[in-house]
């Protein structure tokens, strides 16, 4: 099979860029003789002039509404659908995203969470919705001392800090990060992401921006502990990240990442910063093994979407699916 994968999320920095980056080399990695995947940054031109048998959007703002092969769309939260109040993005463009996504073949999500949430909110029917947990990025493994010094030294790090990782280009309510700065705590907390002016006026904080993989790497593998003070979230990929540095997660209670990690985070109740703080200062090492599902692993059973979106009615259904956080058939629990 030829499939056309919309590659413009790759340079984003935060979530989907990961997403579409990882999961596209899996894919070429694991692709059978006779399947290609490329990539494609003009998806509508793509399909005019070319003969993909498919097109995988790999998140809904790329989700095409009459693509003219069947289309498959990961979706990796639904937060802005089940808290309208506090996500202003409506109107007909969204609108028009969520129904491409109905009228499509199949869709990808990370967790049996998502998949709940697309049926009740986006009234999917439930067997095209199929469960691919993500996984970390290679280059996530426990890093040397030295490695450690040197991103202390570049980042300005203290030689004890609590970690967050992710965007903070804009305020998002949902990520508490606000209230997790205001609490006191003896450890400081360092934020990794790309910034914009807002998050530069949270108070008592180390922002390092943007950072590139290898550097990622060796502040998880630096840091305490990593703290989640989110109430939402798909998969809670930056905890799979951190155990697989061999950092313990600490997070609040949030029903995908309860799914994922299982044992392998403390939780706290939803939005008790000090409980997390408290936990979080309290964590020790050695954190819990890290999850074993790969990228391979997720492209192997993304394959197996492809197939069943081609021809539905030949296809067993893609065995992605988590359970009690283990991908059936993995053998071991699911990333996110």
């Amino acid at each position: 099979m030829r499939v056309a994968f919309d590659g413009r999320p790759v340079s984003d920095p935060n979530g989907v860029g990961r997403y579409t980056r990882c999961l596209l080399k899996a894919l070429r990695d694991t692709a059978a003789a006779g399947d290609e995947v490329f990539e494609t940054q003009h998806p509508s031109t793509t399909l005019r002039s070319g003969d993909p048998d498919l097109l995988h959007s790999p998140w809904i703002a790329g989700a095409m509404l009459h693509p003219p092969c069947p289309l498959v769309v990961t979706i990796h939260d639904l937060t802005s659908l089940k808290r309208r109040s506090e996500y202003l993005r409506t109107g007909l463009r969204m609108r028009l995203r969520h129904l491409a996504v109905q009228r499509a073949a199949c869709a990808i999500v990370p967790t049996e969470a998502v998949a709940e949430d697309a049926v009740t909110h986006l009234r999917l029917e439930r067997e095209r919705v199929l469960v691919i947990p993500e996984a970390a990025e290679p280059a996530m493994y426990p890093r040397t001392r030295q490695e450690i010094a040197a991103v202390r030294g570049r980042f300005g790090l203290p030689e004890r800090y609590l970690v967050w990782v992710g965007g903070l280009q804009h305020p998002d309510p949902g990520r508490r990060l606000a209230k997790l700065a205001a609490t006191p705590r003896r450890l400081p907390l360092v934020l990794v992401g790309p910034t914009r002016p807002w998050a530069h006026e949270l108070p008592d904080v180390i922002l390092t921006g943007q950072v590139a993989d290898e550097d990622l790497a060796a502040i998880y593998t630096g840091a305490h502990a990593l703290v989640l003070p989110s109430d939402h979230g798909g998969f809670g990929l930056q905890a799979v990240e951190a155990l697989a540095c061999g950092t313990p997660v600490v997070a609040c209670e949030v029903t995908a990442l309860r799914e994922v990690l299982g044992d392998r985070a403390t939780f706290v109740a939803p939005g008790d910063m000090p409980a997390l703080i408290a936990a979080a200062e309290s964590a020790t090492r050695p954190a819990p093994p890290p999850l074993p599902w790969t990228w391979e692993d997720a492209a192997r059973a993304t394959w197996g979407v492809y197939a069943r979106a081609i021809c539905p009615a030949e296809q067993p259904r893609p065995s992605g699916r988590t359970v009690r956080g283990r991908p059936a058939g993995a053998g071991g629990l699911d990333p996110q």
